[in-house]
């Protein structure tokens, strides 16, 4: 009762090729694996470091030279 044996395991697969049917897995198979590809390649690219040192996160300015004259500069001080 503790494991299957491969018997079990065929006899699983047989039923889920009868309900699914073969071109239907082979679809997801291909979409998974595009999905996989599709992270990996999104990993490495989000890695690199030369390309996220060269310029500033979204929404923030790299220095007050460069920003706009409308922009207002606000810090919050606390009481004391």
């Amino acid at each position: 009762m503790g494991s299957f044996s491969i018997w079990h395991w065929l006899i699983v697969l047989l039923i889920v090729v009868m309900v699914f049917g073969t071109k239907k897995l082979k679809n997801m198979g291909s979409d998974l694996g595009g999905a996989v590809k599709g992270f990996k390649d999104g990993m490495k690219d989000g890695s690199s470091p030369d390309t996220n040192a060269a310029t500033p996160p979204a929404g923030q300015v790299a220095n007050q030279a460069t920003a706009d004259k409308t922009t207002i500069d606000v810090e919050a001080k606390q009481k004391s």
